[in-house]
């Protein structure tokens, strides 16, 4: 019986990019998100208002060649709004996601690799959480700590942490009895090298498409709290928030509620479609 010795190797990162840009689909979906990030790097370089700005005599203005999409009932420029919004977006749902990404591979690379009652009280307890509807744990959490940027920052973490945990742990258990592990266990490896050098190589693949769409996800959590009413506090430009608060006057300014609501289903989409070409490209792998 042949034994595995060598570890997979890291996934070729031009070879994902080939994939991931050589289909229309993901090729569109990875340039939406590149746009809408340089649009958060550059947001005060680009939005020609700032994001509480008030426009004396242009309230309920419509789309206009000085106003792209208009102003909404306070006088506000809409793109100006919208533009300045994804940086908020990518700062929570990005970092939110960046930090719960980390935590669960974390978690699930020390927890799967121990084993005994450590892994299966840590698993447990994230089967607890994850019963609980996401937008619904939110709420709680929210309501126990409070509206606010850190909040719903911290919100993210929790919620999205168990499930990318349950993930690494699922590719974990399928690689710990494999030889290249058993070998640096014989040769007498520390645990940080066993978990980073050799199975971490193996989880990277699947960790990598699991972020993506937590991404996707916590865009949509961080809207849906700011519809809601209980994430971002006005005057925050908040993709979410703008709908909440333009949805009394969609009759009279339906551009300050299409507008931000647009915004958010075209990222979502384009992340989702970029995701595919990087399972796709790492699976080929």
């Amino acid at each position: 019986m042949d034994i595995e010795l060598i570890a997979p190797t890291r996934p070729g990162w031009g070879r994902v990019a080939r994939a991931i840009f050589g289909q229309p689909a993901s090729a569109i979906g990875a340039i939406i998100v590149l746009i809408f990030a340089l649009l958060a790097l550059a947001g005060p370089l680009v939005a020609p208002y700032g994001a509480s700005q008030q426009i004396r005599g242009a309230a309920r203005q419509p789309p206009s060649a000085e106003h792209l999409l208009g102003t909404d009932r306070l006088g506000r420029d809409v793109f100006s709004r919208v533009v300045l919004g994804a940086r908020d977006i990518f700062a929570l749902a990005g970092l939110g996601t960046l930090l719960a990404v980390g935590l669960g591979a974390a978690i699930g690379l020390a927890a799967a690799y121990t084993g005994g009652w450590i892994d299966e009280a840590t698993f447990r307890f994230f089967d607890a959480l994850l019963a609980i509807p996401a937008l619904l744990l939110a709420l709680l959490l929210l309501g126990a700590v409070g509206p606010s940027r850190w909040a719903v920052l911290l919100v993210i973490v929790i919620v999205y942490t168990p499930i990318v945990a349950r993930v690494v742990r699922s590719v974990v258990l399928s690689v710990k009895p494999r030889g290249f592990v058993e070998a640096a266990r014989m040769r007498g490896e520390p645990l940080g090298y066993v978990l980073w050098r050799e199975i971490l190589p193996s989880v990277l693949p699947a960790l990598a498409v699991e972020a993506a769409l937590r991404f996707s996800y916590a865009i949509f959590l961080v809207a849906s709290l700011g519809f809601l009413g209980v994430g971002v506090q006005p005057p925050s430009p908040d993709w979410g928030l703008m709908v909440l608060e333009a949805r009394n006057d969609v009759a009279l300014t339906p551009w300050a509620l299409y507008a931000p609501a647009a915004a958010i289903a075209l990222l979502v989409v384009g992340v989702n479609l970029a995701a595919d070409g990087l399972r796709r490209g790492l699976q080929e792998g």
